[in-house]
């Protein structure tokens, strides 16, 4: 099992605090730091000092590290055209040496598209399937050839398809909760299919749907990486727990049910029941940018078990 740092920095992060907790994170051993994508803050904070965005972040973050992977949690498709993500996204991985992973998804939140002016159609699936035929059909276009794409909202002439990823095949992740469509395109086109904020029991049910589409495919099911995203609070004694899901405006019982919470044996467990249905990575969900004890615990007391 391989754990993994998840920032939402909408709601209230510079790039200073994010390079922070992405070196700790490196620095603590986990496997990779990610972040939301995202230009508004949701539930009752005011957001400050304001969004970052989430490929200049990484850009950023990628000359700053060494080791850690880095990736999106999931960029929306909304947010930017196939053809410049898919520049974006390559020259970030040639910066980082081949450390980046790609998150994509439909996009979900009206609000924060309403007010920066960017459009929120109503097909926005078949938009984000056309564009994951797109970015990927540019990666794959062997160097000197073209690559031309005829869909309903993306047309590609003769692109010469560069820039190209450090990496013969950056890692495409996508996820959530559709039962037919997203499970097609996961067994298609990813490499890592994500379920987030949902337990034990429905994960293994999000999975074997996923598995029964690669299979249809003619792909081998373990070919896909399985992952949750959850939200994380741990504590050596009881009180730190507490005082940690205070910090985030949670209450711990519920943390307990819908994530991982309570002492490192406790979020130990409860991990191990996700690995037993397929879970090879975790998000860990961090709320508190500004607790960097909170990692060490985790680094030292949780991802040591795991």
């Amino acid at each position: 099992m391989r754990l993994r740092i998840f920032t939402e920095p909408q709601q209230g992060a510079t790039y200073d605090t994010l390079l922070t907790v992405a070196k700790a994170s490196e620095d603590l051993g986990f496997d990779a730091f990610f972040r939301s994508d995202h230009y508004l803050a949701m539930g009752d904070v005011d957001g400050l000092p304001g969004p970052t965005d989430a490929w200049i972040t990484l850009a950023g973050l990628a000359r700053e590290t060494s080791r850690i992977r880095l990736g999106t949690l999931v960029t929306a498709a909304t947010f930017r055209l196939p053809g410049p993500l898919a520049i974006q996204v390559a020259q970030v991985d040639q910066m980082s040496g081949g450390r980046v992973e790609l998150g994509l998804g439909t996009g979900w939140f009206a609000s924060e598209h309403t007010a920066y002016g960017i459009p929120y159609p109503a097909d926005k699936f078949a938009r984000f399937e056309e564009q994951l035929a797109i970015i990927t059909g540019l990666w794959s276009t062997e160097p000197g050839s073209t690559f031309s794409y005829d869909g309903k909202h993306y047309q590609l002439v003769d692109s010469p398809a560069l820039a190209k990823p450090k990496q013969d095949r950056l890692p495409l992740l996508i996820g959530g909760f559709g039962p037919t469509r997203t499970p097609r395109l996961a067994a298609q086109y990813a490499d890592e299919f994500n379920i987030p904020f949902a337990s034990v029991e429905d994960s293994a049910r999000r999975f074997e749907i996923v598995r029964a589409a690669a299979t249809a495919r003619g792909r081998a099911a373990d070919d896909l990486t399985y992952s949750n995203t959850l939200v994380v609070c741990v504590g050596a004694t009881d009180a730190d727990v507490a005082r940690r899901a205070a910090a985030i405006g949670r209450d711990v019982e519920n943390l307990k049910v819908d994530g991982l919470a309570g002492s490192p044996a406790e979020v130990v467990d409860k991990i191990g029941r996700y690995a037993e249905i397929g879970a090879g990575r975790i998000y860990l969900q961090v709320l508190d940018l500004s607790d960097l004890d909170h990692l060490e615990l985790i680094a030292t007391q949780v991802q040591s078990q795991v």
